[in-house]
Formats: structure tokens, C-alpha cells, sequence
């Protein structure tokens, strides 16, 4: 992996470079081991905090754990257009549009103690722009190379706040054009309803029910690029304690090796339909 700036990862994703890299401000990675017609986002893989907020802030590191969605990376990992966050969504939320990025409060608490100062504000949106600006060339080059595109938004929720049965994934899909996609968006469902899960965790698929696919990250993609779909799917956190703060990896992993050509297939069936 190599450190990059901004303009030096626009400029290899321009020239079709294969390459994998972090930010120089270490703030999103980005893996592109072949130039295909999809990718995998995981805009809320990250929890890094940048130091100097941590004293001002009034929730605690597992408060920020537990609204974060950890593994959605690793589940992923081994396709070939991967974007990932590295930073938690308290520092700045890249699935919120800039002007509300920043929370005054998460989850009905308040998060600082003292507001941000404006420099500290700007840092944290800087951020939030150049990864879009990441984004937008990114997208540019795939709809330029192949026409449509398919981008699988991956995220998880906590499902124990319910207080009703929850799908395993759930499809938000109230953003994108279900005249065109929507053939896709249930393909997609009933392929993660067949996953097979450790601990007889029986696999359940809905679409709409928990979220709507509302975030800024599918909203600007389908925004600005009228060829490609975004399926924000969501898996709720089978794969960890969210109370214990831990992580169960046969879990992870057994998700993991089945994207691995689950996904390949979906995105296979989306371009000969659309590209072929």
C-alpha cells in the first residue's frame, strides 16, 4: 500500500492505474486491482478520531464503536474496486451531505462538550470533499470504460434497539430508479437471503424495512452519474456483540468468502443485461 495524495490518486485513476493506497491524511483507502464495472464502498468502516477532538468529546470510544460499522470493509476486501473511510463517523459522516456532516448530537447525546472551533470544523470537512472528489473521478472512469456500473454501498446496524424481528440484510432502495434497477436490487436480495451463517443464524433478506437507502453517498453517486445503481445494503451486527464489544469472526468471514462470488455473480448478471 502506498501513502497518496489526492491528486496523485486522481491522476492514477485517470491514467487506469492499478494501485492500492491510503490518503496522505490517512483519512479513506482506496484499492483498484483491475478496472471492472463495479466497486464496494464502506464509507463507515472507520474509527479513527483525530486526537485532538478527544477531550471534548462526550461520548466514549465504545459509544462511537457502537454507531460505527466495523468489518463492512472486511467483508469486501477481496474484490477489485474497494473505497473505504478511515475515520469514524463522529469525527465527520461521508454517508451525510457537507452541511450536516458534522454532528451537534449522535443518537440523542450530545457530542461536544465545547463547540468546534471553526478551524477544527474545516479540517474534518476538507476531509469529507476530497473524498468525493475521489468519488467523482472515480465514477467518471467507470461510466467513461464501460457504460453502466454497479456499486454495492455496504454498511450494518444495531439490531438489539429493535424491538421488533429484523432482517439479517436489509435493501434501502427509495433513491434509486426501481423502473430500471429494481430487477437488480431483488436479485441481489434473494441472493444474500440463501447466505449460510454460523450458529444456525438464519439468513433473512427485506428491502425498505429497517432503511430506506437515504445517504449521501448513494444520493451523490446517483446524483451525478445517471448510468450506474448503488445498493445501499445494510447487514445487521450478527457478526459481533454489540454490548460485549466483540467481534466473531467465523461470522465475518463466512460473509465474506460467499460475497466473495455472490457478488461477482450479481455484478456479472448486471453488466451482460446492461453492457453486453
Amino acid at each position: 500500500m502506498e501513502r497518496l495524495s489526492v491528486s496523485e490518486i486522481i491522476d492514477k485513476i485517470n491514467n487506469e492505474e492499478f494501485f492500492e493506497a491510503v490518503a496522505d491524511d490517512y483519512s479513506f483507502s482506496l484499492k483498484i486491482d483491475a478496472y471492472v464495472p463495479y466497486l464496494c464502498g464502506a464509507v463507515h468502516d472507520g474509527h479513527q478520531f483525530r486526537k485532538e477532538l478527544w477531550s471534548n468529546c462526550l461520548h466514549t470510544e465504545y459509544d462511537r464503536w457502537f454507531e460505527e460499522d466495523p468489518c463492512t470493509k472486511e467483508f469486501v476486501k477481496t474484490h477489485p474496486i474497494v473505497i473505504a473511510g478511515c475515520d469514524s463517523r463522529f469525527e465527520y459522516d461521508l454517508n451525510r451531505d457537507p452541511e450536516n456532516a458534522i454532528y451537534d448530537d449522535a443518537w440523542g447525546k450530545k457530542l461536544w462538550k465545547q463547540p468546534l472551533t471553526e478551524t477544527q470544523h474545516a479540517e474534518s470537512l476538507t476531509k469529507h470533499a476530497t473524498f468525493y472528489l475521489v468519488v467523482h473521478a472515480l465514477m467518471t472512469k467507470l461510466e467513461e470504460k464501460f457504460g453502466h456500473v454497479i456499486v454495492y454501498d455496504m454498511h450494518s446496524y444495531n439490531w438489539k434497539r429493535w424491538d421488533r424481528e429484523v432482517p439479517v440484510v436489509n435493501l434501502g432502495t427509495s433513491n434509486i430508479d426501481n423502473g430500471k434497477y429494481g430487477k437488480f436490487a431483488e436479485s441481489w436480495r434473494k441472493s444474500l437471503s440463501e447466505l449460510k451463517l454460523p450458529h444456525n443464524i438464519a439468513s433473512t433478506s427485506k428491502i425498505n424495512d429497517t432503511f430506506q437507502g437515504n445517504g449521501y453517498f448513494l444520493k451523490f453517486i446517483t446524483q451525478h452519474f445517471k448510468q450506474t445503481l448503488v445498493l445501499a445494503t445494510e447487514f445487521k451486527k450478527i457478526y459481533c456483540d454489540e454490548y460485549q464489544q466483540i467481534l466473531f469472526p467465523e461470522v465475518v468471514h463466512a460473509i465474506e468468502h460467499q460475497l466473495q462470488y455472490k457478488l461477482k455473480e450479481h455484478a456479472a448478471a448486471f453488466n451482460r443485461a446492461f453492457n453486453e
